[in-house]
C-alpha cells in the first residue's frame, strides 16, 4: 500500500477498497437500500461512481478492516493531522486533489466520495462531499468521523450513526 508521510504519520494514499477482513473472511456486500438501513453487522457498498464504502460495524469488527501494518486512524489521530496541516478551518484545502478545489500541498488526495444514508439507503454527496470514519465510538450509537465538501478548506468533526456507509483512510501502524 503506498503511503504519504504527514508530519509523524503516514497516511495510505488512498481510501480503501476491500472486500475480506484481514483474517481472510468476505465483508457482506450490501446492495439492497433497505437492507442497509436496518444493519447491526458488518458491511459495505460500492456507490454509482466506484467508490467503497463502509459502515462503522466494519470499522470496529475485531476481524480487522485494515491490511496488516495498518489501522483505521482514531479521532485524536485525524486530529492530529488536520493540527498539522494549520487546523480545521484551513487543513481541508491542504487535503484535497487540485480538481476538488484543493492544492494537495499534503499528498493525501482526497477525493469526495459522498455516502450512503442510513436512513433510506440511497447514496448521496458524490462528487461534492468526502467522508471518512474514525475507529473512534461517541457512545454506543454514534461514531466520530472527518468530512470535507467542494466549498471551502474545512475539515469538519461531527459524530453519526453506526450504519452511515463513509469512506476509510488506513494510517500506518508504527511499533515504538
Amino acid at each position: 500500500m503506498k503511503t504519504v508521510k504527514i508530519g509523524s504519520q503516514e497516511w495510505a494514499l488512498d481510501d480503501l477498497k476491500v472486500t475480506k477482513f484481514r483474517n481472510g473472511e468476505d465483508i457482506p456486500l450490501v446492495t439492497d437500500n433497505k437492507e442497509w438501513t436496518e444493519l447491526t453487522t458488518a458491511a459495505y457498498c460500492i456507490s454509482p461512481n466506484g467508490h467503497y464504502l463502509y459502515n462503522w460495524y466494519v470499522v470496529n469488527d475485531p476481524r480487522g478492516l485494515a491490511p496488516d501494518g495498518f489501522h483505521v486512524p482514531t479521532d485524536a489521530e485525524w486530529t492530529e493531522l488536520t493540527d498539522f496541516l494549520g487546523g480545521e478551518k484551513v487543513a481541508g484545502k491542504e487535503m484535497k486533489t487540485e480538481k476538488w478545489r484543493g492544492t494537495n500541498s499534503s499528498g493525501f488526495s482526497a477525493l469526495p466520495g459522498g455516502a450512503r444514508s442510513d436512513y433510506d439507503g440511497y447514496f448521496y454527496a458524490e462528487g461534492i462531499t468526502g467522508y471518512w470514519w474514525s475507529s473512534s465510538a461517541n457512545g454506543t450509537d454514534f461514531a466520530w468521523y472527518r468530512y470535507l465538501n467542494s466549498d471551502n478548506g474545512f475539515v469538519y468533526r461531527y459524530n453519526y450513526y453506526l450504519r452511515y456507509g463513509f469512506s476509510v483512510r488506513c494510517l500506518k501502524t508504527h511499533i515504538e
